[in-house]
């Protein structure tokens, strides 16, 4: 990660001091999504690797539906080694309603077979190692260090993305520059928790298609306020 801060905007904006916005952008967001990432975390999980089953079904998919579908999953798999050698018709019945239910028990499957055997069977508490189980991308890795492990990870999505742009704390597009950029912003320890606020800000306020900045606790900070 860099050791410098990265985010840019236009040096002619008054909001052109990313550093010294993004510790009011994490404070006032504190506020309001009070929290660890484990407590901010939607997905409802008991250990490391019910996280990275249900983070893995969770793409293209609500928290909710996937909480849905978790009991009955675990209820029939309970282990890496359960999943690794699941029926995969038997696995995708099961987590069908998540969408793109092929793919995804693929990479579970894939997934619990590596861990079984280069892990004796334990999910992997590092960035390395996570991503290299198949299926599993940096966002799902971050997740599961930093919610599961208490570890830094600061997982990008489509939220953090948008909203990343719109505060003017990065210029990319790319969910690994961005990681780049606000992990040079935001303490270590915030990681986490600074993704998922800006996940649930991003859901309730500064939604894609028309932000609500008349009643963003940002607004004062934010250099698109009024653009959209």
């Amino acid at each position: 990660m860099p050791s410098e801060p990265r985010g840019r905007v236009d040096k002619s904006s008054p909001h052109r001091r990313p550093l010294a916005r993004s510790r009011k952008i994490s404070a006032r967001l504190a506020a309001s999504y009070p929290g660890s990432a484990t407590e901010l975390c939607a997905l409802a999980h008991h250990n490391p690797f019910e996280l990275l089953v249900a983070t893995i079904l969770s793409a293209q998919c609500t928290d909710e539906r996937v909480n849905m579908v978790m009991p009955a999953l675990f209820k029939r798999y309970a282990t890496p080694a359960d999943f690794a050698g699941a029926k995969r018709e038997e696995l995708e019945d099961l987590i069908r309603s998540t969408g793109f239910f092929r793919s995804k028990a693929s990479h579970i499957i894939g997934a619990c077979e590596a861990i079984v055997l280069r892990h004796a069977g334990e999910v992997p508490d590092t960035i390395e190692e996570l991503t290299a189980l198949p299926g599993v991308g940096r966002k799902t890795a971050n997740v599961v260090l930093s919610v599961a492990f208490g570890l830094p990870g600061l997982p990008v999505d489509t939220h953090v993305t948008r909203l990343s742009k719109r505060l003017g704390l990065s210029d990319s597009a790319d969910p690994v520059k961005i990681e780049e950029d606000l992990c040079g912003l935001f303490p270590p320890e915030d990681w986490g928790a600074i993704s998922l606020r800006l996940i649930l800000h991003g859901r309730r306020v500064c939604v894609a298609r028309r932000p609500r900045c008349e009643v963003c606790e940002l607004s004062d900070l934010c250099p698109s306020r009024g653009k959209f």
